[in-house]
């Protein structure tokens, strides 16, 4: 008698090495899947834009409650118009723009920015130091950012009104100079509403040099807009 072939020992072999090879090929689809989804999220956060800012007390919430200073309005700026970026705010209270010049190569690459924010030479002014010295600093902090392959944005910092006019033209000359002949973008509204409001102890501190936090929603608002534009360009 013929034994059906179902019931044949090598077709039965043969059906379980196929669904064996069926389960295995599944798994490893499966498996690939869930490791494409994890590549997926990796680059997700990869593309996600870091603008590093090194400056000064102005951007170091000197005087101020934490978390209320311009670069933290600016994070909650940007979530609530749901842009993504990571900020890095690198700033110290009392630093000059060769501090700035000696931080800025590690924290390159450290942070690996996209765009960098330099805020610096307000102290070399009040400390009366070099304005050829401040200028060329700032130059090589926006040459070595752009090295790196770094968007910058120059900051014109206003001095105070008693260093006299020609002090004041010399100093945004300065920025001037820095940011055409490295092709840094220059920010002249920083303290726009603020250093030149006409009651000058409505946006700051005690000492008359520092912003207060009333002053910090408008310094946000002098640079948000164009920094999202460096960032989509980014």
């Amino acid at each position: 008698m013929q034994i059906p072939l179902w019931q044949h020992q090598h077709f039965n072999r043969l059906v379980l090495s196929v669904l064996i090879a069926g389960l295995w090929f599944v798994l490893g689809a499966l498996n690939a899947f869930a490791n494409a989804n994890l590549n997926l999220g990796s680059s997700a956060n990869q593309t996600t834009p870091t603008v590093l800012i090194v400056g000064d007390s102005l951007s170091a919430e000197y005087g101020l409650a934490r978390g209320t200073g311009w670069i933290q309005l600016m994070s909650k700026q940007a979530s609530d118009e749901k842009i993504s970026v990571n900020l890095v705010n690198a700033s110290i209270s009392g630093d000059t723009s060769s501090g700035g010049v000696s931080r800025l190569p590690a924290l390159l690459q450290q942070h690996r920015p996209q765009v960098v924010v330099i805020e610096l030479g307000g102290n070399d002014a009040l400390r009366g130091l070099s304005l050829a010295m401040t200028q060329n600093n700032l130059n090589s902090m926006a040459l070595a950012s752009k090295k790196a392959g770094a968007q910058v944005m120059l900051l014109s910092i206003q001095v105070p009104p008693n260093y006299g006019e020609k002090y004041r033209q010399q100093m945004d000359l300065i920025y001037e100079k820095v940011a055409k002949e490295t092709g840094a973008q220059l920010n002249r509204q920083f303290l726009k509403g603020v250093a030149d409001n006409p009651d000058p102890l409505k946006y700051f501190q005690v000492d008359r040099i520092h912003p207060n936090e009333a002053a910090q929603t408008l310094m946000m608002k002098n640079i948000w807009p164009q920094l999202k534009k460096m960032l989509r360009t980014s």
